[in-house]
C-alpha cells in the first residue's frame, strides 16, 4: 500500500444525535417507518426511497441490489421489478427477503426482514400508468438480468418501442412486470451514536401484535 492509498480502517466518523427512547415510538412499526421516511425525505436526502432488496435462492445463495421503493402502507412495502428478473426468479422459490433504507447523512437505518408476493394486476396496471412514457418503454426494452449482446442492441430496442408508441400513445403493461409487496416480520430502526453506543430497536411480530426489543449496538 503507497501514501496514496486510502486505509478503510481509518475511516471514522462520530454520530451525534438525540437519543431514541422506547417511549417514543409509534406503536406500529409502519407508523414510525412513514415518521422516519418524512424526516429523511425532509433533510433532502437523495432518494430517500432508495432501499437494497437482499434475497436468495432456494439453497441459500444470497444476491442484493439498490430498487425504489414505491408504496408503503399498513400492508407492507411495495417496489416494481420485472418478475424473470434475478430477484423476481429467487422470490418466486425463496419469498424470504431483506429490505435496507441506508440513510447515512442523517446516521440512520431502517432494516425489514419478511415475505415477499405479488401485488395484484389492476394495482399494477395502475403504477404502470403513473410512470413516464420513457421509463415504460424501458420497461419492455430490458429483459432485466439476461444477457444482451451491447448497448447499441438496447438502444435499438427502445427505438422500436418509441415508434411503435409514440409519446401520448398508451403502453400496455409488460405481462412480466410488476409490483411484490413485502410483509414485514420484523422492522429495526437504526439510530448512529458517538463512541458507536448506537440505538437499535427492533420491532417483531408475536401473532397479531407487535413488540419491541432494544437491541445491542
Amino acid at each position: 500500500m503507497t501514501d496514496q492509498d486510502i486505509d478503510p480502517a481509518m475511516m471514522r466518523k462520530q454520530y451525534r444525535s438525540e437519543i431514541v427512547d422506547e417511549g417514543s415510538l409509534a406503536g406500529n412499526p409502519m407508523d414510525q417507518f412513514a415518521l422516519w421516511f418524512q424526516q429523511a425525505a425532509d433533510s433532502h436526502l437523495f432518494e430517500p426511497n432508495a432501499m437494497v432488496v437482499s434475497t436468495a435462492t432456494s439453497d441459500g445463495r444470497p444476491s442484493s441490489r439498490t430498487v425504489l421503493m414505491k408504496q408503503f402502507d399498513g400492508r407492507g412495502f411495495v417496489f416494481f421489478t420485472n418478475y424473470a428478473s434475478r430477484k423476481g426468479r429467487e422470490l418466486a422459490e425463496n419469498p424470504h427477503v431483506a429490505l435496507l433504507f441506508p440513510w447515512h447523512p442523517i446516521a440512520r437505518q431502517v432494516i425489514v426482514t419478511g415475505t415477499a408476493s405479488r401485488i395484484g394486476r389492476d394495482e399494477t396496471a395502475a403504477y404502470f400508468r403513473s410512470r413516464p412514457h420513457g421509463s415504460q418503454l424501458g420497461a419492455w426494452a430490458s429483459e432485466q438480468s439476461s444477457v444482451i449482446g451491447s448497448r447499441a442492441e438496447l438502444d435499438r430496442r427502445y427505438a422500436e418501442l418509441e415508434a411503435r408508441y409514440p409519446e401520448g400513445e398508451q403502453v400496455p403493461v409488460p405481462p412480466e412486470w410488476g409490483g411484490l409487496r413485502v410483509v414485514p416480520r420484523e422492522i429495526e430502526f437504526w439510530q448512529g451514536h458517538e463512541n458507536r453506543l448506537h440505538d437499535r430497536l427492533r420491532y417483531t411480530l408475536d401473532g397479531e401484535e407487535w413488540h419491541v426489543d432494544r437491541l445491542c449496538p
